[in-house]
């Protein structure tokens, strides 16, 4: 029996090319959903605690080890079962301000980017934050801070690379074909605003704790591809409350735990997890850092890291427990974390409210 190697070749590759869009389908899907009824929760990272502006707006400025810091966030999802990985990234930077001219107390100042790509730049979501916080000191060994911040977001959307069911001719899903489906908007904007309330305790030098609460979108702002304005296109508020700490245990090693939990309309997240850092010496300047996070019934996450003078480095990965590890073999998402700190010329001595080697 004879067998054609062309033939072979050429059911693969329509199998192949069946499976993506049969994908290109699904995700279609949930973004149409999610443009109607939002019930989806917004980007988040697993390493919510190096993306401070993202998680409170009252952490601008909230740097207790610092005058100013800037960081750089990557995160990669879903590389393994997508022909393109959700892609977000996020760049922030705040500073302290009047730290003499208010009685125990300062103003922060920062700002926010972040950009998230859906697949092969079918669905693209933009926003750019500004946002300010006043902390004040409450006697010797606690802190209370609130901010808010005002930004504009966009979500576009392109038709181009998109199929829909009644575009599947019996063998292949070709968006060449005409559609019912109308897209009012594949563009949308609108101005978004969270605000943010913090409480530090630190009674020494070795134990620093800190929790917080925040609402994003308390204008809760329209947001949908369809045209309509009614309650299922308005962005439901989400709901962030974190406590971490940081506890020196010697000269050697530092307990960072960690507790973040976030709500959005019936979405809801706990994440919780323990990271250790261990002095490589040069007073405390040079660290690695090691950990783990569980997100429940979600994903294991791994951390580690390293610092060198005031630049931190951190890498964590997300290994899937829920029932995605069918299809993804538990490979979740990678993170990726810059961030520099700095004094300001002259004010390299300002004692620090957390533990320090």
């Amino acid at each position: 029996m004879h067998i054609n190697d062309k033939n072979i070749s050429s059911s693969h590759h329509k199998k192949s090319f069946l499976l993506f869009n049969v994908h290109v389908f699904v995700l279609l899907f949930i973004f149409i959903f999610q443009s109607r009824s939002l019930k989806a929760q917004d980007l988040h990272f697993s390493q919510f605690y190096n993306s401070p502006l993202s998680t409170s707006p009252a952490n601008t400025g909230f740097i207790p080890d610092a005058d100013y810091r800037i960081g750089l966030h990557y995160r990669n999802q879903f590389s393994n079962i997508m022909y393109q990985p959700y892609k977000t990234t996020s760049l922030f930077s705040d500073v302290q301000l009047f730290r003499d001219r208010f009685e125990n107390g300062w103003l922060g100042a920062g700002f926010l980017f972040l950009n998230d790509v859906a697949g092969k730049g079918t669905l693209q979501s933009t926003k750019l934050y500004a946002s300010i916080a006043y902390h004040q000191m409450l006697g010797n060994s606690s802190l209370i801070s609130g901010g808010f911040n005002v930004g504009w977001a966009n979500k576009r959307i392109d038709p181009s690379k998109l199929t829909f069911p009644d575009q599947f001719d019996g063998e292949f899903f070709d968006n060449s074909l005409p559609t019912a489906v109308t897209l009012v908007n594949t563009s949308v904007g609108y101005p978004d605003i969270q605000v943010g309330l913090n409480y530090a305790y630190f009674p020494n030098d070795n134990i620093y704790f800190t929790g917080g609460y925040s609402i994003h979108h308390v204008n809760r702002p329209y947001e949908g591809f369809f045209g309509e304005r009614s309650s299922s296109t308005r962005i439901p508020m989400r709901h962030i409350g974190f406590i971490s700490g940081t506890i020196k245990l010697n000269s050697l090693f530092m307990l960072q735990p960690q507790i973040f939990y976030n709500n959005q309309s019936r979405a809801s997240q706990l994440h919780a997890g323990l990271l250790t850092q261990i002095n490589l010496g040069n007073d405390g300047e040079n660290m690695f850092q090691v950990g783990a996070q569980y997100r429940v019934r979600d994903a294991w996450v791994a951390v580690a890291g390293f610092q060198i003078s005031n630049i931190m480095f951190t890498f964590s990965f997300d290994a899937t427990q829920s029932s995605l590890t069918t299809f993804n073999q538990s490979r979740g998402a990678s993170e990726f974390s810059l961030i520099r700190k700095g004094f300001y010329p002259g004010n390299q001595d300002r004692q620090s409210l957390c533990p320090r080697f």
